[in-house]
This record gives C-alpha cells, structure tokens and sequence, in this order.
C-alpha cells in the first residue's frame, strides 16, 4: 500500500480556490472528508482544518477558506455525493453549528467496520493497519491545529487522514456486502448523521441529568430554566458548559430553590466564584420561575423499576444471542443508552419498540419476534 503524499496535496487558501478545486474534480466520485478542530476551553469546537480526498486527489482546506465557499455547502449537503467519513459524528457537529448545514448522504468508516466483524469503536489507525498493512502513527491526534504554519508531521496526518479512507471503504465494503449488511450499514449511517446533524434544544439539557430525578416536578422546571440559561450563556462566552457552572451545582440549586445573593452563597459546593460572576442571573431565573405559573415539565426519567429490569435482562439476552449468531456487537444493535428508553416505550404501548422492530434491527431479530412480543405483554 503505498504512503500519501503531503507534497501532492493542493493547500487551498481562499473559497475561490475551494469552489474551483472541488468544480475541477469528477462529480460522480465519493468524498473522503475529515476535519481536525481544536475543543478544550471553548463551547463549540474551533476548526483548525477540512482535508478532502477526491479520486486520489487531496486537499488541506484552511478554516475560512471552507466557511465562504458555497461548493462546500452544497456538497455536504448533497444527499447523492456518497461522502465517506470515520468516527463521523463529532464532524458532523461541527459543519453543523461552524457551517450551518446538514450533511446528508455520509457514511461512517467506523460503522462499516463494526458491520464488517472488526467490533465497535475500532480507531482508526487500528483499523489502516488491520486491514491495509499501514502503521500510522498517533503523535499529532492532540497537536495545535489553529498553529501556522502546520508541522510537516501535521501535514502528513492530516492527509494520511483522508488518503486511506478510499482504500480502507473498498475493504470494509467487501466484507460488509458478503455478511449481507450493506443496507444496514447504509440505514444505520443516514441514522447517526441525521441524529448529529440536529442539535438537541437548549431546553432540553436538563433531561441528560439523570441524577435529578428524585426532584419534583417544580424543581425540575427551575432545573429545566436554569440549565436552559446556562445553554445560552455558555454560547454567549463560547466557553464550556463545566466552566460557567457545573451540572452538579445547577442540581443544588434546583433543589435549594435560592432566592438572594445571600442564600446562594450559603449552598454547600457552590464555588464563591460563581456567586460572584453569575448570582444575580441565577437568582433571577429561579424567581422567576417559582413566583409564576406552574409549568409543564417533562419529566427526568426514574432509574428503571424491578419490572422493567427485568424486561430489559430478557430483551438483552434475546439481542446478545442474535447479536453472537450475526457476529455483530451487541453496541451496534442496541447499546443501553437506548435500549433503555426504548424498553420502557414497549412496555407502555405494549407491544415491541420501534428500535427493535423495524428497519434493519426488525430483519435481524425476525425469528426472534414473538419472543420480544412476549417480553413486552408480560
């Protein structure tokens, strides 16, 4: 297998060189596209570089040259360019709030590869030199991608990057269509990119904190109002959620219900420095809040009861067993960040969830059926 590159790679500066690279290149090919983006003090992630691989044709784009440059756009988002991406999530979520698009018509290497029989959550240098023979090294993966110029090292795993992806496809797509999965594989990847390319509402981070379920339903909709103000500050700062003030001192608030500088300071764990910088604001949403109307609230979900764990047990081993027949990671099917919402679903309509029933999760659990219809009449 032969290396990239760098040197072969076009580095291009400005969105007429973009628009121009990507107008000179076949239209009817795929697209490797990989992103390096820097994400420790800020709340959205800061892009450092966009490469693209285009029938063996590389290109290093810098950040501003991608965000004015509409061939970019329209190619992201066009549903019938095949796009091939790995671990393809958090760059989705960064074309999405940096560019404001919604890519369409990706597909995950990373899933590819579970779907293939090389398990869950394979890196991907693993993965290149698995499959392709290639040792690429790992040295730049926390390197200053916002630093000019780039390193020569940078350089060669930026390409490196995308140079495999092309190659690393044709492999996977080999094992991925003689295991019979390549639809699966197709309508498991159009899922995750639709699911990152909608960013969750603000006011529904509150749902994510499962420890605060014991609160009542007052108490989750000052949880609900504060963390919403949180959401909205963090974007105003573009700093990270934990920075501005913790999850876990938002819960105590919402408990303690503070009504004055005074009181919110007095709350065990809330650091003086969010007194001083935030009190006013917190103390006015949580005024707000509790001296007006009572409010809707959906609910934080309870850990699940005696009864439902025991569904979840029984529907868990149904999917282990089918999961070991397919040679497939029971992760892929269903891990328990959804399995878990979606027993609960089953068992309330009483029948077998919409996760497990349908698409190509209900074609492989098709013999195993009236089993699952079982679990969820009990």
């Amino acid at each position: 297998m032969n290396h990239p590159d760098p040197e072969q790679a076009a580095w291009l500066a400005s969105p007429e060189q973009l628009d121009a690279w990507l107008a000179s290149r076949p239209n009817d090919c795929a697209v490797g596209i990989d992103s390096e983006f820097e994400r420790v003090t800020t709340f959205h992630a800061i892009p450092g570089l966009v490469q693209l691989a285009i029938a063996g044709n590389m290109a290093l784009v810098e950040p501003d040259a991608a965000a004015r440059a509409g061939a970019l756009r329209d190619l992201l988002e066009d549903p019938q360019r095949a796009k091939h991406l790995y671990a393809m999530s958090e760059d989705i979520e960064l074309f999405r709030d940096w560019l404001g698009v919604r890519v369409q018509g990706a597909l995950d290497l990373q899933l590819a590869a579970a779907f293939a029989g090389y398990g869950m959550s394979v890196g991907y240098a693993r993965l290149v030199e698995t499959c392709l023979g290639v040792a690429l090294g790992k040295g730049e993966t926390r390197s200053d991608w916002l630093a000019r110029p780039l390193s020569h090292a940078q350089i060669y795993y930026a390409t490196a990057d995308v140079y495999y992806l092309m190659p690393l496809y044709e492999h996977l797509m080999s094992k991925v269509s003689a295991r019979g999965f390549q639809n699966a594989l197709a309508e498991e990847s159009e899922r995750w990119c639709e699911r990152q390319s909608v960013a969750d509402p603000p006011e529904n981070y509150y749902l994510r904190l499962t420890g605060a379920w014991r609160l009542r339903p007052g108490n989750q909709a000052v949880l609900r109002a504060l963390c919403t103000w949180r959401e909205h500050r963090c974007r105003e700062l573009d700093r990270p959620r934990g920075r501005v003030i913790e999850d876990r001192v938002l819960i105590r608030l919402a408990e303690a219900l503070p009504r004055s500088r005074k009181a919110l300071a007095g709350i065990e764990g809330v650091p003086s420095g969010v007194v001083r910088r935030e009190g006013d604001a917190l103390v006015a949403v949580i005024s707000e809040v509790v001296a007006g109307p009572e409010q809707a609230v959906d609910l934080i979900p309870p850990p699940l009861t005696r009864h439902e764990k025991d569904v979840y047990r029984n529907v868990r081993r149904i999917l282990t067993e089918q999961a070991e027949s397919a040679g497939l990671p029971l992760e892929l099917i269903a891990s328990r960040r959804y399995l878990e919402p979606a027993v609960r679903a089953g068992l309330r309509e009483a029948c077998t969830p919409a996760l497990l029933a349908q698409g190509w999760r209900g074609e492989l659990l098709a013999s195993r059926k009236n089993e699952l219809e079982v679990c969820f009449h009990e």
